[in-house]
C-alpha cells in the first residue's frame, strides 16, 4: 500500500456545501452562456428541463428512479475514498451484479420474497468479490487501483456478455437475457401508482437505507473509524497498529456492495433483464461525479444523485421544447464538476463576498 496521501483527490472531495452550491450556480451559468451563443433561450431551456424532471408525477418518479442508481454508484466511490482510494470499478461491478441478479431471477425456483432477496444478495456479492480482487492487487501487489479497475471493468463487461450469450440469452432476442420471473421482481406497485406508473421499486428505499447505514458505519463503528484513519493518514494508522493492507481490501470489497446492488436493482426493479452491451454502464462512471459533488458524504451523495438525475432526465425536455442539444446537459454537469475541482476559485469568491458583507456591516455600525 502507498505511504502517502493524494492531495489532489482529497482536495476534490473536501468541498463544503457552500462551494458545491456555487459550483452548481456557475455550471448553470456556463450552460446558459453556451445556449445564448447557440441562439437558444436559457431560461426557457432550464424551465423545460425542470418540467421534464419534476413537472409531473411520472417525470418525478423517473428522476427518482435514475437517482436510485446514482446514489448507489456514488456511495461506492465515496466509501472507497474514505479509505484513501479512488475506485472507478462501479461500471464493471454493476454489470456483474446485474448478471448475478438475472441468473437468480431466471434459474432459481419461483418463490416470492426469497427469490428477489437471493438475487440482491448475489448482486451485492458479485460487486464485493470484484472489489476485493482490485483491493488485493492494490494492497499486496502494488497495482494502482485506478489502473486495475480500468482493466477489470472491460473484463467484467465482456465476461458478462459472453455468459449471457452462452447461458442466459433470450432465444427471441439474442441481445439480452431472458426476462426474470415475476416472483423475482422488487416492484412496488403502490409506489409506482403514486408516481403515475413510473418505474420506481423497493430499490429506492434500499438505496436510501444504504446511505444511512454508510453514515452510521463511518462514524459509529470501529471499522469505519479505521477506514477513515487509514484514508486520512496511512502512516499514523500503521503506527497505531492498524493493518493498512487488510483495510484496503476491506474498503474496496465494501465499495463493491452498492455498485453490485445498483446493477441488481436495474434488473429486478426496472427492466427485468440485462442486455449484451458494447459499452460499460454510464451510471457507474457518473457515480464518480456524484460522490465528488456530494463531498463523499451520505446526504451530499443523495442530493448530488438527485441533481444529476434531474439534469440527465431533463435534457430531453430541453431538446424537444427548446431545441437545445441534450449533450448540453452533460456540459452543465462537466462545468459543475470543473468548479468543484477548482474549488479554490469558488472558496475565494465566497470569502471575498463575506469580507464585503463584513465591511458593509462595519460601515453601517459606524454610521450609527
Amino acid at each position: 500500500m502507498r505511504r502517502g496521501t493524494r492531495p489532489s483527490v482529497a482536495a476534490l472531495f473536501s468541498a463544503s456545501a457552500a462551494d458545491a452550491g456555487l459550483a452548481i450556480v456557475f455550471g448553470l451559468i456556463v450552460g446558459a452562456g453556451l445556449m445564448l451563443l447557440g441562439g437558444f433561450d436559457p431560461l426557457a431551456a432550464y424551465r423545460a428541463l425542470a418540467v421534464k424532471a419534476f413537472g409531473s408525477p411520472y417525470n418525478a418518479g423517473e428522476t427518482f428512479r435514475q437517482a436510485t442508481t446514482l446514489m448507489l454508484t456514488g456511495l461506492s466511490v465515496a466509501l472507497a475514498y474514505r479509505a484513501g482510494l479512488l475506485s472507478i470499478a462501479a461500471p464493471g461491478q454493476m454489470a456483474l451484479g446485474a448478471l448475478a441478479a438475472a441468473a437468480a431471477g431466471i434459474g432459481l425456483p419461483p418463490v416470492p420474497v426469497v427469490q428477489p432477496v437471493i438475487g440482491l444478495l448475489l448482486g451485492a456479492a458479485a460487486g464485493t468479490l470484484w472489489g476485493a480482487l482490485i483491493g488485493t492487487l492494490r494492497a499486496y501487489r502494488g497495482v494502482n487501483e485506478v489502473i486495475a479497475a480500468i482493466m477489470l471493468n472491460w473484463v467484467a463487461l465482456y465476461g458478462v456478455n459472453l455468459l449471457i450469450r452462452f447461458g442466459l440469452v433470450d432465444p427471441a432476442n439474442r441481445q439480452r437475457t431472458r426476462t426474470v420471473a415475476e416472483t423475482a421482481r422488487i416492484d412496488a406497485p403502490w409506489l409506482s401508482d403514486l408516481f403515475a406508473h413510473a418505474r420506481l421499486s423497493y430499490g429506492f428505499f434500499l438505496a436510501v437505507a444504504l446511505l444511512g447505514a454508510y453514515a452510521f458505519f463511518l462514524h459509529r463503528t470501529r471499522l469505519g473509524f479505521e477506514l477513515r484513519a487509514v484514508g486520512q493518514n496511512p502512516v499514523a494508522a500503521a503506527l497505531a497498529g492498524m493493518n493498512d493492507r487488510q483495510l484496503v481490501v476491506v474498503a474496496m470489497a465494501l465499495a463493491g456492495v452498492p455498485a453490485g446492488l445498483a446493477g441488481a436493482i436495474e434488473v429486478l426493479g426496472v427492466y427485468g433483464y440485462w442486455t449484451v452491451s458494447p459499452t460499460l454502464p454510464a451510471a457507474g462512471f457518473d457515480g464518480i461525479a456524484v460522490a465528488l459533488l456530494g463531498g463523499a458524504g451520505a446526504l451530499g451523495t443523495a442530493l448530488a444523485a438527485l441533481l444529476f438525475a434531474a439534469l440527465s432526465g431533463g435534457a430531453a425536455g430541453m431538446q424537444f421544447e427548446v431545441g437545445v442539444p441534450p449533450e448540453l446537459a452533460r456540459v452543465v454537469m462537466a462545468a459543475i464538476l470543473f468548479f468543484i475541482a477548482a474549488q479554490n476559485l469558488t472558496r475565494g469568491l465566497r470569502e471575498r463576498l463575506g469580507r464585503v458583507d463584513r465591511r458593509n456591516a462595519r460601515g453601517e455600525e459606524a454610521g450609527r
